[in-house]
């Protein structure tokens, strides 16, 4: 296989992003799947995810008496048993059923691992990340953080734990640097696709070798779901607007009364907005303010997608079949469309073919739950709301050609199969 010098650009790209401070050590055995070398970019030195430390964050994680009516934990939202979300369109806190937030549960599993943290990119920093849905309004209702640090250091158990994990008095910055070193041991791999690329020719079956051709190829998913050994994770870490919210949303409204009213910098505004208002729906403007990030949103990592849905910013895809639907007409045109968007032609076959290369991204651990997750979407496949098929292959529409279809002896960058000592730079 000839080197790929476009995917390395891709790669460098998307690892630069972490590479701003000194590393802390990679452990000496991650699954297949995990880069050592994205492991040691993403873990700045002194934020080592230690034993005590991790401990004490994922107490934190999971304990509902950090929200102001001892109600829900990060864990209502990001269940570990779930693949770390909750499996509802929208996030529900101490508001619901009253009012929901505005944004689908993204889930923690490889979180570590993004430039930056949301679906807009609000947050730099895991630890950033901690801070902000403890003080939403709606998600976890607390005031303040002097309210949070008051309330804990109530509470005699975590009084003596911070005090032995961080040698002083809990502080606001120690409780979410434990939780966001919990966090940081939440990486997956071990997927029966990260045996294939190992050179294990039966650990996808012909389906999911078809379908990771295609994703390389005709579906054009590599575009923005790029993989390497070195990036594994499916995403180039941009922000993109496909259409998902084009149907509903006057964009350019929006951004007129989002650009009056948003304060630069100031991330408890635009936590609040994107959580409770519908400029959510202006995804990476509320944080640029440049007209290109309007109703854009991050490239989520592919890895246990299968056990993550619903799917989308606002969680309006129920099943992977309606992802693929959405992509194959080439989303919902607006004005700020991303200019790689196109439809696609894929047959129903193809669609489910790429199904099952994504269902092959799945964690050992998380087999089970993504064999009982893969037959109920399954089931629904027969409902189908973002299926047009007219569009899809060009028999109607307005988005121009159909993507051109690659030669098949000629495969994408990257190649329609990987195998092991391949090389990649």
């Amino acid at each position: 296989m000839p080197r790929v010098r476009t995917r390395t650009i891709l790669v460098t790209a998307a690892v630069a992003a972490l590479s701003t401070a000194a590393s802390a050590p990679v452990p000496k055995s991650l699954p297949r799947g995990v880069s050592p070398v994205l492991y040691e970019l993403a873990v700045p030195a002194g934020s080592e995810p230690t034993p005590e430390k991790v401990a004490l964050g994922e107490k934190l994680f999971n304990d509902k008496r950090i929200s102001v009516n001892d109600k829900v934990s990060c864990a209502t939202c990001h269940d570990p048993d779930k693949g770390f979300v909750d499996h509802k369109p929208l996030a529900e806190g101490v508001a619901a059923p009253a009012k929901r937030t505005q944004r689908n549960s993204p889930t923690v599993l490889n979180a570590m691992f993004n430039a930056v943290q949301f679906w807009d990119g609000r947050a730099p920093s895991l630890e950033e990340q901690a801070k902000l849905p403890i003080l939403n309004p709606i998600e976890m209702g607390q005031k303040s953080s002097d309210d949070v640090v008051n309330k804990l250091r109530g509470i005699a158990e975590y009084r003596t734990a911070f005090q032995q994990v961080f040698g002083h008095e809990l502080t606001y910055d120690d409780v979410a640097g434990a939780i966001a070193a919990f966090e940081r041991t939440q990486y997956a791999g071990d997927a029966p696709f990260d045996r294939f690329v190992a050179g294990d020719e039966k650990a996808i079956d012909d389906s999911a070798r078809r379908g990771w051709g295609l994703f390389n190829g005709k579906g054009r998913c590599n575009n923005c779901h790029a993989f390497s050994t070195v990036s594994p994770l499916f995403s180039d870490q941009k922000f993109h607007n496909i259409g998902i919210a084009a149907h509903k949303t006057d964009f350019i409204g929006l951004a007129r009364k989002a650009t009056a009213i948003v304060r630069g910098g100031d991330l408890k505004q635009i936590d609040e907005l994107a959580i409770q208002t519908d400029l959510s729906e202006l995804g990476r403007f509320l944080v640029t303010k440049s007209s290109n990030d309007i109703g854009a949103f991050k490239t989520p990592g592919l890895r246990n997608i299968a056990i993550t849905s619903p799917y989308m910013h606002d969680g309006s895809f129920a099943t992977l079949w309606d992802v693929m639907d959405h992509y194959n007409k080439g989303g919902v045109p607006n004005p700020n469309l991303d200019g790689g968007m196109q439809r696609l032609g894929l047959t129903e076959a193809e669609i489910d073919d790429m199904v099952s290369f994504m269902a092959s991204l799945t964690s050992a651990k998380f087999a089970a739950f993504g064999k009982q997750e893969m037959a109920r979407q399954q089931a629904k496949k027969t409902v189908r709301p973002e299926r047009d098929t007219a569009v899809a292959t060009g028999k109607k529409g307005d988005l121009g050609d159909l993507a051109p279809t690659p030669d098949a002896a000629k495969p994408a960058a990257f190649g329609v199969l990987v195998r092991k000592g391949t090389s990649y730079d």
